[in-house]
């Protein structure tokens, strides 16, 4: 049995549009199909009536800054986000996290906009994304909206997507300025299981010897993509050094909620991960920020 009816190669945003509105059946957007086919072939998604691709569009395959922010087309492959200069002097973070993904052929042909789509409460990019402040930018029929990316998300592969009047166009990131860095670490099991164990993002600016504002991205640790805002409270204004970080530590694992995966970790082993992976991710942004060379 096919896996969809027919395919549409769309010309521009207006033409997705239309297609996917115009749909006898179920529709969905396609760019890498790299989550979305997989899905399909495997029964974890619904099949569908049309597959609309979006990865031609120009609009979507944008990779620039725009006045004080970097633009990142949805389907800009994430090789592509790898390699850029743009990318890793402004959004380390996010350099690093889609370094990680899947190996080169999937890195050639998976956009971060499919990784975002797919909603899944540790998908790299999406990490990285949350911690670098990241709005989305998306379009329907009517208008062209920015959204905090946070706002995107409502369970575990869910978004607030309206999936047949709505197209990810891409995603804004402020330009780093003196004193800012951003850094992704994350652990996963060697046998290759694509989905990471634990993984975190941190973006800080650093003043002097203290931290003036940090955010803090952790998955899975909800049924979403997760902001460890309590942490965040607590290193704000501090000192980098081992009473600062147990605090930060206490406060993620009162604030967030990890769960054991029989594929996967424990519960308990995510827990003492993310103490590791704060150490790790802190230390790297903070001498970052320290670094007018990084």
């Amino acid at each position: 049995m096919p896996l969809w009816q027919h395919y549409y190669l769309a010309k521009s945003i207006p033409d997705a549009l239309e297609a996917l509105a115009q749909a006898p059946g179920p529709a969905r957007i396609v760019a890498g199909g790299t989550d979305l086919l997989l899905d399909l072939g495997q029964g974890r998604h619904p099949g569908v009536h049309t597959l609309v691709d979006v990865a031609s569009i120009p609009e979507l395959r944008a990779l620039e800054t725009r006045g004080d922010q970097l633009f990142i087309g949805a389907s800009v492959p994430l090789s592509k986000v790898v390699e850029a200069p743009y990318v890793r002097d402004h959004a380390r973070a996010l350099a690093e996290a889609c370094h990680l993904i899947g190996g080169p052929q999937v890195r050639n042909t998976a956009t971060l906009g499919g990784n975002v789509g797919h909603a899944l409460p540790a998908a790299d990019g999406t990490i990285a994304l949350l911690a670098l402040g990241a709005e989305v930018e998306i379009a329907s029929s009517v208008e062209t909206r920015r959204m905090p990316l946070q706002d995107i998300f409502s369970g575990p592969g869910k978004s607030s997507l309206l999936p047949r009047e709505e197209i990810i166009l891409g995603f804004y990131v402020p330009l780093r300025k003196p004193g800012q860095a951003s850094a992704f670490r994350r652990v996963m099991r060697p046998q290759g299981v694509a989905l990471p164990t634990l993984n975190m993002a941190i973006w800080l600016h650093r003043q002097q010897r203290s931290i003036a504002a940090i955010r803090i991205s952790i998955g899975p640790a909800g049924s979403i993509p997760m902001r460890a805002r309590a942490a965040e409270e607590t290193l704000k204004g501090s000192l980098v050094n081992g009473e600062s970080l147990r605090f930060a530590q206490a406060a993620i694992l009162d604030e967030l909620h990890f769960r054991s995966s029989p594929h996967r970790a424990s519960a308990e082993y995510r827990r003492h991960l993310s103490s590791v992976l704060l150490d790790e991710t802190l230390s790297a942004a903070w001498h970052r920020a320290g670094d007018e060379d990084e």
